[in-house]
Formats: structure tokens, C-alpha cells, sequence
């Protein structure tokens, strides 16, 4: 009987794992279009990030950032600090279209790696602030991981309050320094 049923079960069973003639999937378009595309997009195209730029840079004869979008001033991928509030380690809703056009680059671009460098103003011990700029740059990475970037691309660390952007005793300074700067490993 067992000589009867296995082959039987073995057949149900990879008959079932078969493909089915559904509809293929829909792709989201973060374009500003509203027509779903179900349709694989061809070779080398790449994908658009925020706002409708490209996140890998125009291909327009004589553009000066068409090698790298991160360096043009116009790209979200240009700005690279999330401020935070006074001893808050929240990352604000105002970075979101930055983190996520980071988040795109990153998982488009499976090579390239980001260190995440939380910092604090100078106020608190030196071990308070440092812990902070922990929770800092570990917050930054917990948003980039919820928008997709893999976790072997990020490293989070801190300085605390020892590379701080301005050195002034002002309530403006003390604001430049808490923050958490985006590094990315080839620069």
C-alpha cells in the first residue's frame, strides 16, 4: 500500500506547488502617475526616487552630477543630516522624503554601504551624549530598515559631542550639533 500512496502524494504535492496563469503582480508608480504598470521594467532603467528624480542621476549630455546623484545639490540625496530636538533621539516627519530617497539609493545600489554618525551638542557628560548619539544614529537605521535598506548596508555609531558642526555656545549651535550625519562608505 505504501508503494501506492507515495508516489501518489509526491505527485499531489509537486502539482500543487506549480505556478498558476494569474494576473502578474502591479507595480506601485512613484512617479505622481496613477495608471498601474504590470509590466517588468527593461534592463537598465532605473528606478525614480522622490519627487520624480532619478536616484541614479540624469543621462542628459552634459549634466554635472549624471555620474553621481549624490552630489548634486538638487537631489534629496545631497542633504545629509537629521537634526533632532533636545535630548530626543525621534526622528522628525520632516526627514522622511530624505530618508526615503536614501532608502531607494541604498536598495537600488546593493553595494554600496552608509555609516550613520549620531552626534549631541555639548551639554550633558561625555557618556550621557554619546549613549545619545547611539540612539540617535540607531534611530536613523531602524527608519532606513523600515523603507527597505538591508541591514549589512548601514552601521550605526556615535561621536557624542566630539565633532561638533559648530562650536558656539548658542541655542542655534547646540541645534546644528544634535544630529546624526549619512556617510556613505565611498566618499
Amino acid at each position: 500500500m505504501n508503494k501506492v500512496l507515495w508516489p501518489i502524494l509526491l505527485a499531489l504535492t509537486l502539482s500543487a506547488c506549480g505556478t498558476t496563469g494569474s494576473t502578474p503582480a502591479t507595480v506601485e508608480d512613484r512617479t505622481g502617475g496613477t495608471t498601474p504598470t504590470t509590466a517588468a521594467k527593461p534592463a537598465g532603467v532605473e528606478s525614480t526616487g522622490v519627487s520624480g528624480t532619478g536616484v541614479a542621476g540624469s543621462a542628459l549630455p552634459g549634466d554635472a552630477y549624471a555620474g553621481d546623484p549624490r552630489k548634486n545639490p538638487a537631489s534629496p540625496l545631497s542633504k545629509r543630516s537629521i537634526h533632532f530636538d533636545f535630548d530626543s533621539f525621534v526622528v522628525k516627519d520632516e526627514y522622511r522624503p530624505m530618508l526615503e530617497a536614501h532608502a531607494g539609493y541604498l536598495t537600488s545600489k546593493r553595494d554600496a554601504r552608509v555609516i550613520l554618525q549620531g552626534n549631541a551638542d555639548e551639554r550633558g557628560s561625555r557618556e550621557y551624549n554619546l549613549a545619545l548619539g547611539q540612539k540617535r544614529a540607531e534611530a536613523v537605521r531602524k527608519a532606513l530598515a523600515v523603507l527597505g535598506v538591508s541591514d549589512a548596508q548601514m552601521e550605526a555609531i556615535s561621536f557624542g559631542e566630539e565633532k561638533p558642526r559648530n562650536e558656539a555656545d548658542t541655542e542655534e549651535a547646540y541645534a546644528e550639533n544634535r544630529r546624526t550625519d549619512v556617510v556613505y562608505g565611498d566618499e
